[in-house]
């Protein structure tokens, strides 16, 4: 009971600081506090932003992280209707979001691999930055490599729901697909879709870890019910 209380008035003062990581004096606490410090309420923003994400219509249900057609084929809606109508490109906006749902439900290994990768000293750093420090640290050191990782992701999501096959039906409509504008290629696609889906998975991240550092309080409460079974 002493311990337990122990932990929790550490905890608790980690929280209030706003994800300060704080020296601990009782060495068999470090390892809890130290968990819950940047790097765990970065894994903690992470893993529910993709978990969010990936749920069924979540990145077409958001105007914000919409995942649109690439170059000026997202504003050929006279196109796109005629070949919808067509039965070439039904639902393809749709299909698009779908497949960046699907990337972010197998995403989260690489994020946190990455976030694993942070060092102590640039915890400290961020702890005490804007409401979005640790998220915008994490994509300006590791947003290159996470986009390489999460492209195969995309890929395999596209092929899945058949945005691929649509695409190709389009450019065989030739004078019509030119009309569209952009790249509509394979890589075109998939360049364009893994972009919006990164952009969109921070944007959640950086709101989970605003939520985070707004409600610091509520959120130790949270891991210390993890860590006790609570």
């Amino acid at each position: 009971m002493i311990i337990r209380t122990l932990i929790t008035a550490s905890l608790t003062a980690t929280a209030l600081s706003g994800l300060a990581l704080q020296p601990v004096a009782i060495a068999a606490t470090a390892p809890l506090v130290q968990g819950f410090s940047v790097k765990g309420a970065l894994a903690g923003a992470s893993d529910s932003a993709l978990d969010k994400l990936s749920a069924p219509g979540a990145f077409y249900d958001d105007k914000a992280v919409r995942v649109l057609l690439p170059g000026p084929l997202r504003k050929a809606s006279k196109i796109l209707r005629f070949t919808s109508n067509a039965g070439l490109t039904k639902d393809i906006t749709k299909n698009i979001n779908k497949a960046a749902g699907l990337a972010a439900q197998e995403a989260k290994p690489i994020f946190r691999s990455a976030i694993d990768g942070l060092t102590l000293q640039s915890g400290v750093g961020i702890a005490t930055g804007g409401k979005t420090a640790a998220t915008d640290y994490l994509r300006s050191t590791s947003g290159t490599e996470l986009r390489t990782k999460m492209r195969p992701l995309i890929t395999a999501a596209l092929t899945e729901v058949g945005v691929y096959d649509q695409m190709s039906k389009l450019q065989s409509l030739g004078p019509v697909a030119s009309l569209a504008g952009g790249d509509i290629s394979a890589d075109g696609i998939t360049d364009s879709v893994t972009d919006q889906a990164m952009d969109g998975i921070f944007n959640y991240i950086g709101r989970e870890e605003a939520n985070f550092r707004k409600n610091p309080l509520d959120k130790g409460k949270d891991a210390l019910g993890k860590i006790f079974g609570g």
